[in-house]
């Protein structure tokens, strides 16, 4: 009897342990989200900080700026350093990059609201939050092992990457609408497949207080970076245009 007890409280703590690390991750996430909408609305909805961002030719075409091209490429550059210098960043440098990521992208993302309705942002920013709550619940608690899935969601996620890229000289309305639907279905596996990953890391109840911190916030930009890019391909089905 009292073996049993002693094993039921162990389980116990585990699990108040991996929901205390997965609900940590969670609240990272939704203030980096936080910070890219304010960011994003507040450029997005002043000409005089979009001017920074764009200029505007004598023939009244938009054209990026300088800094608007830095602030665009700037986030793929701070997530690789993030990731190569992991271990070497202290917790509070790892916070620093993550926010001014956080920063950035909401600069980049300001964009959207020169090209779509406010209604129709905000429409497709609730579809993305009940999509990536369904798909976080998924992988919380499904039993199935989506590690199988991994190397497939990360070789379609390089496939799309590249048809992007491919796309962006070509200007294919078709191409365009297909890489769309990978997206959404790609980084809609992606959510669960990282929410059950986070689990287990929880799971492995790693004692080091740095490391768990550090390991809290990438763990956080994951499903950051799942939620953006899921909200921005189904923007591209639901979005109304300004024009």
């Amino acid at each position: 009897m009292y073996q049993f007890n002693e094993n039921y409280n162990s389980r116990s703590m585990s699990q108040d342990m991996t929901r205390s690390f997965v609900s940590t991750v969670f609240l990272w996430m939704f203030a980096a989200l936080g910070i890219t909408a304010a960011t994003a609305f507040l450029f997005g909805t002043n000409v005089n900080l979009m001017s920074l961002l764009m200029n505007v030719t004598p023939e009244g075409y938009a054209k990026v700026s300088a800094l608007g091209w830095i602030v665009t490429f700037a986030p793929f550059i701070i997530v690789l350093v993030m990731s190569a210098r992991i271990n070497k960043m202290s917790v509070q440098q790892t916070v620093l990059w993550y926010v001014i990521y956080s920063i950035l992208m909401g600069m980049s993302l300001s964009f959207i609201f020169w090209a779509y309705t406010s209604a129709s942002i905000f429409k497709t920013f609730i579809i993305t939050a009940g999509m990536f709550g369904v798909m976080a619940v998924v992988g919380y608690t499904t039993k199935t092992d989506l590690t199988k899935f991994g190397s497939f969601l990360f070789m379609a996620l390089i496939g799309i990457i590249i048809a992007t890229l491919v796309n962006f000289f070509m200007h294919s309305a078709r191409l365009d609408y297909i890489i769309s639907i990978f997206g959404v279905l790609i980084f809609t596996g992606l959510t669960a497949f990282d929410v059950q990953k986070i689990k287990q890391i929880g799971d492995a109840g790693i004692n080091d207080g740095d490391v768990m911190a550090k390991i809290t916030v990438h763990a956080a930009l994951s499903l950051y970076l799942d939620f953006l890019n899921l909200f921005l391909y189904l923007l591209r089905f639901f979005g109304n245009s300004r024009d």
